[in-house]
């Protein structure tokens, strides 16, 4: 019996019948410690991989978690639009948005967090990398001001949660969908909004009871006004209220620089688009002047800005320090704004408030590193009173006798060539350094077709903003210059544009402009004046509006996520 089942054991490993017993034992001596070693092989040895668990995920998904394990995990991910996505914009050909390149048809979930937007025809970068903090895995993740300003100061408050180079991420069998959170939810509705912009140009025109843009002074009229309306409806600001006047929440609001002092005020006591919940916010406001900065922290003549770059990283630490927003993104859903001369020099203080975040300037210069992809060029408005009050009107098109007027200091490097060529040597082009005895500046320009606006030291120049208010067509004369609201309005649909070369060309280049043409520019002109309008309280389709809008659209263009992690879809 014995060796009845001995035999039917051995059976089951070999093919040949055994009669013998003594052959059975031989066998069974052979056969039990290669069972025995192949049992603890199996029970030590792992059964898979995390790269099977990894490769078993949506395509999306795999190449994320492969990008992490290979140590390229990102804190606070910010997401911009690659390949086939492009940066929302409303800078297309009239009636039509383009995209480059080519736009897969996919269904639009409110989960989803697809950038397909508008492209521009001007040549602007689609899209600029978020500057991420895991260049170098083995380095702590602060942010300090450059050794030449010997300034000890370090943005802390950042966690260091990168993934060791070459280790591999395990990711739980049972986890096929993660709840999601508030900012997921943030992220759906601006993709809601992104889709209803995209639609908005097959689309007939909206009904609006204050304004329904139209023509060709816009890039895609219908695009814009859903957009603008999507802004009303969702666009929520969150202001830190950290930081003391004259330097914080405060600033100039009659003079010059007043548009800085003047959105600081309106933004502070804003109920429609401010909102106490970070947790529902869009963006966030860093809300101190540069203009107040140079008053009181700068040393008059020093040319020593580190008292102002301090000022800055100082109050960029105090709110990572108390809130985590800024760090979740690096900056890129934080916006500063600044007319002084100087406010890109402040930007520069930290490395992420110039390259990730949105600076709305004044001083829109390209040559100095301003990004239109995400920065956002403002008006210069020399609000000497704080109102409008007799500077907005002029006469029709066909009662302006002077052909093109300019009155101005000579500084900066394009001026001094306009006096040169202009000034005093043709009735039809008056150029004045000064204006003679008794002769109103804004009465000039109101009798004139064309203002002359050239750059001074800084490429803005408040004659643009003058230029419209009196009905009369600006003239740009500047380098590297990005217009204000250049994402919607079309300048050149009312407006002229000589490059400094021309200069000596330009009373040609303007009469060969026709009456015709004139005609058409100048109502253009009164047609967009109404977004360079300054209100108090505020308008629709106003200046303050259309800052918002321009810092809405740039928000739209980055996808922001607080998981540090791989998250299916």
């Amino acid at each position: 019996m014995g060796d009845g089942n001995k035999n039917c054991f051995a059976c089951c490993f070999s093919t040949t019948t055994t009669t013998s017993s003594s052959s059975s034992i031989k066998l069974l001596v052979f056969i039990v410690p290669l069972i025995l070693v192949s049992f603890f092989v199996f029970i030590l040895v792992p059964k898979n991989s995390t790269w099977v668990l990894i490769s078993s995920l949506p395509s999306s998904s795999s190449s994320a978690a492969a990008a992490a394990s290979n140590g390229s995990e990102k804190v606070g991910a910010v997401a911009h639009a690659e390949g086939s996505e492009k940066v929302l914009d409303l800078r297309s050909r009239v009636g039509t948005v383009d995209v480059h390149g080519s736009l897969e048809e996919a269904a639009l979930s409110d989960e989803a967090a697809l950038n397909r937007p508008a492209s521009p025809p001007l040549a602007v970068e689609a899209v600029t990398q978020i500057q991420e903090l895991n260049e170098t895995k083995e380095e702590s993740l602060n942010i300090s001001i450059p050794d030449s300003d010997r300034l000890n100061t370090s943005m802390t408050g950042i966690q260091n949660t990168t993934t060791p180079r070459n280790e591999s991420i395990a990711l739980p069998l049972n986890q096929s969908r993660q709840v999601r959170t508030k900012l997921d939810k943030l992220e759906a509705g601006l993709q809601r909004a992104r889709a209803a912009i995209k639609e908005a140009k097959n689309g007939s025109l909206l009904q609006d009871p204050d304004y329904v843009p139209i023509g060709p002074m816009y890039w895609d009229a219908k695009a814009f006004h859903r957009s603008y309306l999507e802004m009303e409806k969702q666009f929520k600001i969150f202001v830190y209220k950290e930081g003391e006047p004259p330097v914080f929440h405060d600033g100039p609001c009659k003079s010059i620089y007043s548009m800085e002092g003047n959105f600081i005020h309106k933004m502070d006591v804003d109920s429609n688009f401010q909102t106490k919940d970070p947790e529902k916010a869009h963006v966030f406001y860093l809300p101190f002047s540069v203009a107040k900065m140079v008053r009181f922290v700068y040393l008059r003549d020093s040319r020593d800005f580190s008292p102002i770059r301090r000022t800055v990283v100082d109050y960029v630490n105090l709110i990572a320090e108390k809130y985590p927003y800024w760090n979740r993104s690096l900056g890129a859903d934080h916006f500063m704004l600044a007319c002084h001369d100087w406010g890109p020099e402040a930007s520069f203080s930290l490395p992420y408030l110039q390259k990730n975040s949105i600076r709305a300037l004044c001083n829109a210069n390209t040559s100095e590193k301003f990004n239109p992809v995400k920065d956002v060029s403002i008006p210069e408005i020399n609000l000497l009173t704080g109102k409008l009050t007799g500077l907005i009107g002029g006469p029709s098109a066909s009662r302006r006798p002077i052909l093109a007027f300019f009155a101005g200091g000579v500084h900066g490097p394009i001026r001094p060539i306009l006096l040169e060529h202009w000034e005093g040597k043709d009735e039809d082009i008056r150029v004045h350094k000064y204006l003679p005895k008794g002769v109103n500046y804004y009465e000039m320009m109101k009798n004139s077709k064309y203002c002359i606006c050239p750059s001074g030291y800084e490429v803005a120049s408040p004659r643009i903003v003058e230029a419209l208010y009196n009905g009369c067509v600006p003239v740009l004369i500047s380098k590297s210059y990005v217009p204000p609201f250049s994402d919607v309005l079309r300048w050149k649909s009312f407006s002229v544009v000589v490059s400094v070369d021309d200069i000596p060309k330009l009373k040609e280049i303007l009469t060969k402009i026709s009456s015709r043409q004139y005609i058409r520019m100048q109502r253009r002109v009164l047609q967009v004046r109404r977004h360079f309008a300054f209100n108090s309280p505020p308008k629709r389709f106003d200046v303050f509006h259309m800052i918002l809008h321009s810092i809405w659209l740039r928000r739209l263009n980055v996808r922001i996520s607080d998981d540090h992690g791989v998250m299916p879809n």
